[in-house]
């Protein structure tokens, strides 16, 4: 049987991020996917100019309905938006404790747009990370999350360790904010450390790259795939999609999530 994931995530009507890109990125991998949206924005290239949630009630339903009838082997998370939608989502997945679930803590744009409400933080790291199997934090997230600067590879992997105290076996810390280095990830569980190193691409087409990392790894999970496997295999095709990036519109461009060579 195909493999089958479900993104519960925004839209994006630029197609550069959201349930947009993992659907391609599901595709890419030849997994069969489905989406719960969250919302539904107003963006392109340029920014996000408008976020219209979707009733939580609504979110729930999407997801009952897809895993009920179609069946789903993983699940990627990301914008969320709101408390209550969080609230949805994490009854929805204590009914569904089998299938893994790949966490992107998705909290502003990459234009500075907020894309988690005031106080969800919290609800957040204390509801949510305990039920995913895996979390792809950028700096910034795992700033916000863990309360410490990261500055440093070392900072990058002791923010890694304090959030396996929140119960989810596995952090992928990604490193591409961190000035003065390499584009390296950590990958940290309570039993194995793996660096994940890429050379840094200067390009302004890095849009919907988190969306996308967290998508391939759910493909690779899909598959039947473990973890580090899954990383390690959405880390290259990560790096591919951003050096066959087609430039396209006027400010951060998207990824091209059908490269011609997969690392």
């Amino acid at each position: 049987m195909v493999a089958r994931a479900l993104t519960i995530a925004g839209s994006d009507s630029g197609g550069g991020a959201g349930i947009q890109a993992d659907l391609k990125t599901f595709s890419a991998f030849s997994v069969y996917g489905m989406s719960a949206i969250t919302a539904v924005t107003v963006q392109d290239t340029m920014g996000v100019y408008r976020i219209v949630a979707i009733d939580p009630d609504v979110v729930a339903q999407q997801i009952d309905v897809v895993i009920r009838d179609l069946g789903v082997d993983a699940i990627k998370i990301g914008m969320l938006f709101s408390a209550d939608i969080i609230d949805a989502v994490v009854d929805r997945l204590r009914h569904y404790p089998d299938i893994p679930v790949v966490l992107d803590p998705v909290m502003r744009a990459k234009g500075g747009t907020s894309l988690l409400s005031p106080g969800a933080e919290n609800q957040m790291r204390e509801q949510l990370l305990p039920l995913a199997t895996v979390i792809t934090p950028n700096l910034p997230e795992a700033e916000a999350l863990t309360g410490r600067i990261i500055r440093s590879p070392e900072d990058m992997r002791s923010a890694g360790t304090a959030l396996l105290q929140y119960g989810v076996p596995y952090v992928l810390v990604k490193g591409g904010h961190l000035d003065g280095y390499p584009a390296n990830d950590l990958l940290v569980s309570q039993h194995e450390e793996l660096w994940l190193e890429a050379p840094r691409v200067n390009t302004v087409n890095t849009h919907g790259t988190g969306c996308t990392l967290s998508s391939a790894i759910a493909a690779g999970l899909s598959q039947g795939h473990d973890v580090p496997k899954s990383v390690i295999q959405a880390k290259n095709y990560v790096t591919q999609a951003i050096l066959e990036a087609p430039s396209l519109g006027h400010g951060h461009g998207p990824l091209w999530h059908f490269p011609e060579n997969r690392l």
